[in-house]
């Protein structure tokens, strides 16, 4: 078993209260690390020292040698690829080939925003007055920290370290107390690259070090991806420092079949909109919604590949769907299923544990299909961030735009149909920060990311970030004699 320390101005160190806690593997469900449980003197450490950083270092160190640093790094975790993809199963379930996928992006991602690096402009603003010359510059922030998730660490890591280096700042990282070990092994490839001690730091532990972070005066913007409600408590945080936040958080997305539909590529992409990652993810398109001629088709061709998934261990390339990352949240995905049929829906297959399934050890939910399904339904309003689908029919275009926006919730949906008009007219409709034509689940490091409604705001990735992590000055100069 690895004892894990946490990363403060270059340092591995131990928490000041001494405490720690397991890290347990989703699948053998046993633990295999244990991890730092941070006391607020180590939180207070960690922000001291970015900000030293920043004072002395980072904010005098040109976008060039940021970017070669960033490099350096994306060269790094590409080299660690399959070691890192390894133990970010270990610690989260998913299945090997998705983990290798993450890190993968993720080195992209660096090198994406390495080349912005020296080109963060600012602009000329014409005056009326002719003997005024005003000018902007886009600064760093100056401290900034980042929260991340269990579901993909690294890769969702790089959504918001990538700009926020790029940018000047620099960073305190608290990844999720369930999926902390390839955050600090990242940390590692972060010292190897040679960035300066106290530009990126990492502490670790529950949600109490959290609240210390978000509340901590010297933090200068919060960047946080996880639960909605986790996004209120913090942006209530953010608010007794004045501080903006970037919140992306819950999502419960329509993903659209329409009768014109290319049924094969339609029936894929909303299979694997829902059940890639076992259902662990944002923009899971977990309502799908079928208009009625192709209805019954659609049910029963899911209920095929359903079927056809194999469940078992993640660090198998032959498994289609490991474990869920954590016990709690096990337990709670089994609830929403439960509560569902308690609702009035219909389970048309699966719902059952991996223990009912036969497996022997983890925590595994078969991928499972909700019909009879309606729209006051829990199943159907709240996020199960799980491998569970519901299918609710429809019938004309006015029909679908009403199911697919009546949601809290605002950040991805899908539409899949032949009819090119449509897609754009019913795109521009979508209350949604996302919208996937005849595709699903696609991410690029230049397309920018983010929800609207209780799915929170601020993009991640694309040029757009890059506003998230500076601010305007303004300069405006007399030249009158």
């Amino acid at each position: 078993m690895k004892e894990y320390r946490m990363l403060i101005n270059g340092q591995w160190v131990d928490s000041a209260s001494g405490e720690r806690f397991p890290s347990y593997n989703p699948y053998t469900e046993e633990a295999w690390a244990t991890i730092p449980q941070a006391a607020e003197s180590d939180v207070d450490r960690a922000v001291q020292a970015a900000r030293e950083a920043y004072r002395t270092v980072w904010s005098k160190t040109n976008g060039l040698e940021r970017a070669r640093l960033m490099m350096k790094l994306a060269d790094l975790l590409e080299a660690e690829a399959e070691r890192l993809a390894e133990l970010e199963t270990a610690d989260n379930g998913k299945v090997i080939r998705e983990s290798l996928k993450n890190m993968k992006q993720a080195a992209r991602y660096y090198r994406f925003f390495a080349g912005y690096a020296d080109k963060i402009y600012g602009e000329v603003i014409p005056m009326d007055q002719t003997h005024l010359f005003d000018y902007t510059m886009r600064e760093p922030i100056g401290t900034v920290a980042l929260i991340t998730p269990w579901n993909s660490p690294i890769s969702i890591l790089a959504n918001k370290l990538a700009p926020a280096l790029a940018a000047g700042n620099t960073v305190v990282i608290k990844p999720s107390e369930h999926a902390s070990v390839t955050t600090l092994e990242f940390g590692e490839l972060v010292r190897k690259a040679g960035f300066p001690d106290g530009v990126v730091n990492i502490v670790t532990g529950d949600g109490t070090v959290g609240n210390f972070l978000t509340r901590h005066p010297g933090i200068g913007k919060i960047s946080f991806t996880g639960g909605s409600a986790t996004g209120k408590i913090i942006a209530r945080n953010a608010s007794e420092n004045l501080i903006p936040c970037l919140l992306e958080l819950g999502g419960k997305s329509p993903n659209i079949i329409f009768a014109d539909a290319d049924l094969d590529k339609a029936l894929a992409g909303a299979f694997a909109g829902v059940f890639g990652g076992a259902g662990q993810t944002c923009i899971a398109g977990s309502r799908l919604l079928v208009q009625r001629p192709v209805y019954e088709q659609v049910v029963e061709r899911m209920m095929e590949r359903i079927r056809a998934v194999r469940l078992g261990n993640p660090m198998d390339p032959a498994t289609d769907m490991g474990p869920l990352a954590n016990k709690p949240h096990y337990e709670r995905v089994l609830s929403m299923i439960r509560t569902g049929e308690a609702e009035g829906a219909t389970v048309a297959i699966g719902g059952k544990t991996g223990y009912e399934r036969g497996l022997e050890k983890g925590w595994f939910v078969e991928p499972t299909l909700f019909v009879d399904v309606n729209q006051r339904m829990t199943i159907a309003r709240e996020e199960v961030f799980g491998p569970v689908l519901c299918i609710l029919p429809f019938d004309d275009e006015e029909e679908a735009v009403a199911m697919a926006n009546d949601s809290k919730y605002g950040l991805a949906s899908g539409i899949w149909t032949r009819d090119i008009s449509r897609a754009h007219r019913i795109a521009r409709r979508m209350e949604c920060g996302q919208v996937w034509v005849n595709t699903y689940r696609i991410n690029a490091a230049q397309v920018p990311f983010g929800g609207v409604k209780q799915s929170g705001y601020g993009r991640e990735r694309g040029m757009h970030t890059l506003m998230e992590y500076t601010v305007v000055k303004n300069v405006m100069v007399d030249l009158s004699v």
